[in-house]
C-alpha cells in the first residue's frame, strides 16, 4: 500500500482505496492473445509457448482467483516467403507484418476494456504489442523485465536478430537511428526514454550499452537488484515513473529474465537471473500500483528444455507471473463474497 500510495499521489485515502477498487474491477478482466510467431530469432520452438501456456491452466487459474477472462486465441500470420535479410536485419518483412498484425489486435483487444495479455512468442512482438496498447490509450509506461536490453538499433546489432531490436523501433529518442525497412512503415515511435526502466539485465551488447548510457535510460541490472533488494528496486521504479504524470503502464516480460535453474526452457538463458520470489514480486508489486494495462509474456521455449521437468517449470513459472498481474497475493486470496457457513 506505501509503494501504491507513492505512485497515485498524495490525495485522500478515501481517494487511494477507491481508485484501487475501480483497478481490481477493471483488472480482474484479462484479454488473451496467443501470438505464436518466432521469426524474430533464429531458434524453431518459441512459437509453441502460447498453447503451452495455456494447457498448464493459465485462463482456469486467473478465473479462480476472481478473473474475467476472454481468450481471443491465436493470431495467424501470413507466410512471407523471399524475406532476405536487409542489410544484416533477418526475416524484416515477416517480423514487421506479425507486428502490425499483433497491434491491430491489442487495439482490439483495449477497446474491449480488458487489460490485454500477450502470450510469445519471441520478444520481437513488442514492437505490435506495445504500439497497440499506445495508440489505444495514450502515452505509456514500459517496465521491461529482461536478461537483455533488446535496445540495438537495425544498424547496431551485431546478430540482425529483430528479438533484440524492438525497442528501438518504439523510442521517439532513436526514429532518426532506424533506417527505413519493407513492413515497417505502419510503425510510428511511442515510447519516451523516460518512461521506460529495465530490470533484471545482465547480457548488455556494448552497442546497447552505449544507447542507454546516451537516452538516460533507468535501468536496474542485476547488480541492483543484487545490491538493493527487488522490493527497493520497485519502489524506485514505481517512484521514477510517477515523477510527474501517471500512465498505463505495460509490462514486457521476457521468461529469461528468470534464472535458467528455475527457467531453463528459453532460447537465450543467463545464469544470475532472478530468483523465483524476485520474479513473482515484480508482478505483485506492478499489480498493486493500480496501472497496469497490458502484459507481455515471451520467449517460452519447450525445444530448449533438457528433461520434462525444465518444461515444466519454464512454463509453471510463466504461468505464476501472470497471476501475480491479476492480483494473486502469496499470501493468500478469498472472492470478495465469501462467507463462512453456517452449520
Amino acid at each position: 500500500m506505501r509503494s501504491a500510495r507513492r505512485l497515485l499521489g498524495t490525495g485522500s485515502l478515501h481517494h487511494l482505496h477507491l481508485h484501487l477498487h475501480l483497478h481490481q474491477l477493471h483488472q480482474r478482466s484479462a484479454g488473451i492473445i496467443g501470438a505464436p510467431f518466432s521469426k524474430g530469432q533464429p531458434r524453431d520452438g518459441v512459437d509453441r509457448g502460447p498453447d503451452l501456456i495455456r494447457a498448464a491452466g493459465l485462463l482456469d487459474k486467473l478465473q479462480g482467483q476472481g478473473c474475467a477472462v476472454k481468450d481471443y486465441g491465436n493470431l495467424q500470420f501470413e507466410e512471407v516467403v523471399d524475406d532476405e535479410p536487409v542489410g544484416r536485419v533477418k526475416r524484416v518483412r515477416a517480423v514487421g507484418s506479425a507486428n502490425q498484425r499483433l497491434s491491430e489486435a491489442v487495439q482490439a483487444v483495449k477497446r474491449d476494456g480488458h487489460t490485454t495479455v500477450m502470450l510469445g512468442g519471441d520478444h520481437s512482438l513488442a514492437i505490435g504489442s506495445i504500439h497497440g496498447h499506445s495508440m489505444a490509450v495514450g502515452e505509456l509506461s514500459v517496465v521491461w523485465v529482461d536478461a537483455h536490453a533488446d535496445i540495438n538499433t537495425p544498424l547496431s546489432s551485431p546478430t540482425g536478430n529483430l528479438h533484440g531490436q524492438p525497442m528501438s523501433y518504439l523510442l521517439h529518442e532513436l526514429q532518426s537511428k532506424v533506417p527505413v525497412l519493407p513492413n515497417f512503415s505502419w510503425i510510428k515511435p511511442c515510447v519516451r526514454a523516460k518512461d521506460l526502466v529495465y530490470i533484471g539485465l545482465r547480457d548488455v551488447d556494448p552497442e546497447e550499452h552505449y544507447i542507454l548510457k546516451l537516452l538516460g535510460v533507468k535501468v536496474f541490472s542485476m547488480s541492483e537488484v543484487d545490491q538493493l533488494g527487488v522490493s527497493r528496486v520497485m519502489e524506485e521504479t514505481c517512484d521514477y515513473l510517477s515523477d510527474k504524470v501517471k500512465k498505463p503502464i505495460h509490462l514486457s516480460y521476457d521468461i529469461d529474465a528468470v534464472d535458467p535453474s528455475v527457467t531453463p526452457a528459453t532460447g537465450t538463458p543467463v545464469p544470475g537471473g532472478l530468483t523465483y520470489r524476485e520474479a513473482v514480486f515484480i508482478t505483485e508489486h506492478l499489480s498493486q500500483t493500480g496501472l497496469l494495462s497490458a502484459v507481455d509474456l515471451v520467449e517460452v521455449n519447450p525445444l530448449r528444455a533438457r528433461t520434462e521437468q525444465d518444461l515444466r517449470s519454464t512454463v509453471s513459472t510463466a504461468v505464476d507471473l501472470l497471476l501475480g498481474c491479476f492480483g494473486r497475493l502469496r499470501q493468500g486470496n478469498h472472492s470478495a463474497g465469501y462467507r463462512l457457513p453456517e452449520p
